[in-house]
C-alpha cells in the first residue's frame, strides 16, 4: 500500500471528503482541511469561471492562516475534480487556474485524463482518477495517474455496481499504488475496514451532506438524515451516467422512482453547457447507500472527531481482540 507524504504527514484520519456536485464550497473544503481529512470540491462548482481563481485564493489563505495561529495542527491538503468530458469547455481554463495555484491533488472523473496528468505533473501535483471497474483502472494507471478512486457498489453520485471487496481486491492483483475506496463509508470503523481490505484512504461525500458548511438545501439535509438504503434509486436518467438518488427527490418533481425511463450518455452535458439550476442537479439529489447511518445535521468538525473516535475505538477493538 502506498501513500502520499503530503497526505500521510498531515491527515488526522485517512479520508478524502469527496467532490459534491454544487455542495462542496471553500466554507466545507476549509473545514475539512482544518480537521484533518483531504476536502475537495468540483471546479464546475465555481460559476462563472473566473470564480475559479476566487475561490482557490481564499481556500489557501485560510488554511495557511489557520495553519500559523495552529502551528501543531494536521491541516489536510485539498483537492479539486475536474471532469474529462469533451462538454466541458471549460478544463482547460479550470486546469490553468489550477497549475497556477499549484493545487495539491486534482481528482479526476470520467475520461483517462491525459492532458490533466501532465499538468498538474508540472508543478509537483498528484492526479487520483475515479474508476468503477478494472478496464478503467487500467486505462487510468496507462497515462501515469497517481491513485485510484474506486467507486464501488453503493457510493453517492456516479457510483459503480461491482462490490467493494471484488473491485479492490481484482485491482490490487496489479497495483500497488494509492487506492481510495468508496461506497457507503459513513463511520469510522468503515474507514478501518477499507484499510484492513488493502485501501489507504476512505472517500466520503453523503456523510458531508448533512453538515452546516455544505452549500445543500435544508430539505435536501433533512432527507439525507431521514433516508435509508432502500431510499436509494440507481439511475442513469438524469445525467446519462448511472448514479445513486434519493428516493424522495425523484418523487418531489414528478416522477415514479420505480419506472424511470433509460437514458444515455449522450445526454451528459458539463462545463458551461451544464446548469446548476437544472432539475437533473438541483432538485434531484444524489446520495450513497449509507443514509441509514446519518442521524443528524451536525459541523463538518463534529463529523470528523466523531470519525476519529469511531476508527480508535475500531482500532482498539482490533488490538486488545487479538
Amino acid at each position: 500500500m502506498s501513500l502520499p507524504k503530503i497526505i500521510k504527514d498531515n491527515i488526522t484520519i485517512p479520508v478524502i471528503g469527496s467532490p459534491l456536485f454544487i455542495i462542496s464550497n471553500p466554507k466545507l473544503v476549509v473545514e475539512q482541511c482544518k480537521a484533518g481529512i483531504v476536502g475537495s470540491f468540483p471546479a464546475l462548482n465555481a460559476r462563472p469561471a473566473e470564480k475559479l481563481d476566487e475561490w482557490l485564493t481564499t481556500i489557501k489563505q485560510e488554511l495557511a492562516a489557520y495553519k500559523e495561529q495552529n502551528p501543531d495542527a494536521k491541516v489536510a491538503p485539498f483537492a479539486v475534480n475536474q471532469i474529462v468530458h469533451p462538454s466541458n469547455d471549460r478544463l482547460e481554463h479550470d486546469m490553468a487556474a489550477c497549475v497556477k495555484h499549484k493545487v495539491p491533488i486534482i481528482i479526476t472523473s470520467l475520461h483517462a485524463p491525459t492532458e490533466v496528468v501532465k499538468a498538474a505533473h508540472s508543478y509537483g501535483g498528484l492526479v487520483f482518477h475515479d474508476v468503477t471497474n478494472v478496464k478503467h483502472a487500467k486505462k487510468a494507471l496507462s497515462v501515469g495517474v497517481d491513485g485510484l478512486i474506486l467507486v464501488a457498489a453503493g457510493a453517492g453520485g456516479h457510483a459503480g455496481t461491482t462490490n467493494p471487496f471484488a473491485l479492490l481486491t481484482e485491482i490490487r492483483q496489479f497495483y500497488d499504488g494509492t487506492i481510495i475506496l468508496a461506497g457507503s463509508i459513513t463511520r469510522g470503523n468503515h474507514v478501518l475496514s477499507a484499510e484492513v481490505m488493502g485501501a489507504d484512504l476512505a472517500y466520503m461525500g453523503t456523510r458531508f451532506i448533512a453538515t452546516h458548511e455544505a452549500n445543500a438545501d435544508e430539505a435536501y439535509k433533512q432527507m439525507v438524515v431521514d433516508s435509508t438504503a432502500s431510499d436509494v434509486i440507481y439511475s442513469n436518467l438524469f445525467t446519462g451516467v448511472h448514479g445513486n438518488y434519493l428516493r424522495g427527490s425523484i418523487e418531489n418533481v414528478g416522477l415514479d422512482p420505480d419506472n424511470l425511463v433509460e437514458s444515455d450518455k449522450s445526454k451528459m452535458k458539463v462545463g458551461s453547457k451544464g446548469s446548476a439550476k437544472g432539475k437533473a442537479w438541483k432538485d434531484v439529489w444524489g446520495a450513497g447507500q449509507g443514509v441509514g447511518n446519518i442521524t443528524a445535521i451536525s459541523s463538518t468538525a463534529d463529523v470528523v472527531s466523531q470519525l476519529r473516535d469511531e476508527y480508535a475505538e475500531a482500532r482498539n477493538k482490533l488490538s486488545t481482540a487479538r
